[in-house]
C-alpha cells in the first residue's frame, strides 16, 4: 500500500463492526495463532533479531549478508525490523565458513545459494497449490477455505516433506555424480559421434541431446477453458511429460505452458525419449499432439538451464515438425545412421533463422518396442 493510498484511507470513517466479529483487543485469531504456530516450528523460534545483529553474529558486514539474503530469494528487511531468528543466522555462518575454509570462492558460493533459494521457492509454490487444489476437490470448500485450512494442517505434514526433500536432493545429487565420474569417459567418446570438430557448438562443454516437446493448438484450447480444467490439463502434461523422460534416463530441464525442454546423455537416449512422448501424446484420450524435435550437440548448462545453438536449433526444428512426429537435424541423423532401433527419413530442406538451409530429418520407430512405461 502506497501513502496516498494510506492517506485516503485515513480519510475513510471507520465503518461500523459488532463487537462479537472481531476478538478482543490484543487476542489473535484461531487461524492467526494457528499461523504463528506454524511459522515459530518452520524458522526454528521466534523473530528476536535483525539483520544486523545477524551478520555481526555470522561475521559479515551487512552487504555481504544482503548478497546472500538476496540470493535465497528474501525481501529487504530495513534496520528495524525484527525479521531473523538464530537458525537464519546458523545458515548465514554455515555459508561463510565454506568461503573462509577455500571450499568455495564467494562467487560460488552465491550462486548455489542462489539455486537453493530459487529451486524451493517453485518447489513451495508446487506444493501449496497442490495441496490447496486437492483440498477443494476432495472437501467441495472454495480456494479461500482450502488455503486457510491448510495453514492448520500443514503441521502434520512438514515432516514427511522435508524427508521427502532431503532424500530426493541426496538420490539426484548421487545420480549428478555417477554422470560425471562414471560416464565421463563414455560421454567424451559418444560427443564425437556424427560430428567433424567444426561445427558452432565445438567450444561448448558437454555433449547432450536436446529436445523440445510442444503441445499443438494449446493457445486455442486454453481459450475455452476453464481455470480448472487448464490446470488439469498443464498437469496432465507435465506428468507425463517427467515420467516419459526420467523412465528414459533423461533430465527435463524445465516446462514452459505448452512446452517441455529435456535432454539425455547419448543421441539413442534421446531419441527413445523423444518419440516415446510424440506416441504418447498421440494415443492420450484428453491431451493434443504434440510436435517434438532433438539436436545432439554440445550445450552450456548454467543456473539449471541449458544454452547455445544446439538448444535454438531444436527449437526452430519442433516448429517445422507435424503433430505427432518427431525431427531432427542431418548431424543428429548420421549419429543414429547404424542404430536399427530408429528409421530416418531425410525431409525437403528448410531456411531456418539464425542457421542458414537445414536438412531435417523424420525419426521414426525401428525394430525394438522403445520405451516401455509401468
Amino acid at each position: 500500500m502506497n501513502d496516498e493510498d494510506q492517506r485516503d484511507e485515513a480519510d475513510l470513517p471507520a465503518p461500523a463492526v459488532p463487537e462479537t466479529a472481531h476478538p478482543a483487543t490484543g487476542t489473535l485469531s484461531p487461524e492467526r495463532v494457528a499461523a504463528k504456530a506454524l511459522e515459530t516450528r518452520l524458522l526454528g523460534g521466534e523473530r528476536k533479531l535483525r539483520r544486523r545483529e545477524v551478520a555481526a553474529g555470522a561475521g559479515l558486514s551487512l552487504l555481504s549478508a544482503r548478497k546472500l539474503w538476496r540470493a535465497l530469494g528474501f525481501p529487504n528487511f530495513g534496520d528495524d525490523d525484527v525479521a531473523f531468528t538464530e537458525r537464519d543466522q546458523a545458515a548465514l555462518s554455515t555459508v561463510v565458513d565454506l568461503v573462509r575454509t577455500g571450499v568455495l570462492t564467494e562467487e560460488a558460493a552465491i550462486s548455489v545459494t542462489r539455486s537453493i533459494g530459487q529451486m524451493t521457492d517453485r518447489m513451495v509454490v508446487w506444493q501449496i497449490e497442490a495441496l490447496v487444489e486437492d483440498m477443494v476437490h476432495e472437501q467441495g470448500v472454495t480456494d479461500a477455505v482450502a488455503r486457510k485450512r491448510l495453514v492448520k494442517e500443514l503441521p502434520s505434514l512438514l515432516d514427511a516433506l522435508e524427508e521427502m526433500l532431503v532424500y530426493s536432493w541426496r538420490r539426484q545429487l548421487n545420480a549428478g555424480v555417477q554422470r560425471l565420474a562414471v560416464r565421463a569417459e563414455a560421454g567424451l567418446q559418444a560427443s564425437e559421434e556424427g560430428r567433424d570438430g567444426d561445427e558452432d557448438d565445438a567450444p561448448l562443454p558437454l555433449a547432450r541431446a536436446v529436445g523440445f516437446a510442444d503441445l499443438v493448438s494449446y493457445t486455442s484450447l486454453s481459450r475455452r477453458m476453464n481455470e480448472k480444467t487448464l490446470a488439469r490439463l498443464v498437469q496432465r502434461f507435465e506428468n507425463k511429460c517427467a515420467e516419459i523422460i526420467s523412465v528414459g534416463g533423461g533430465r527435463l530441464v524445465k516446462t514452459v505452458g505448452d512446452e517441455v525442454l529435456y535432454i539425455a546423455e547419448t543421441p539413442a537416449a534421446g531419441a527413445e525419449i523423444s518419440l516415446a512422448l510424440a506416441q504418447a501424446f498421440t494415443e492420450d484420450e484428453i491431451l493434443p499432439e504434440a510436435r517434438v524435435a532433438m539436436v545432439w550437440g554440445r550445450i552450456l548448462s548454467r543456473l539449471g538451464d541449458i544454452y547455445g545453438p544446439t538448444v535454438n536449433l531444436a527449437a526452430r526444428l519442433t516448429t517445422l515438425a507435424d503433430p505427432g512426429t518427431v525431427l531432427i537435424d542431418s548431424m543428429t541423423a548420421s549419429a543414429l545412421d547404424q542404430d536399427k532401433r530408429f528409421i530416418l527419413v531425410p525431409q525437403p530442406a528448410e531456411n531456418v533463422r539464425g542457421f542458414g538451409e537445414i536438412h531435417p530429418v523424420l525419426l521414426a520407430r525401428g525394430q525394438g518396442e522403445g520405451l516401455v512405461l509401468d
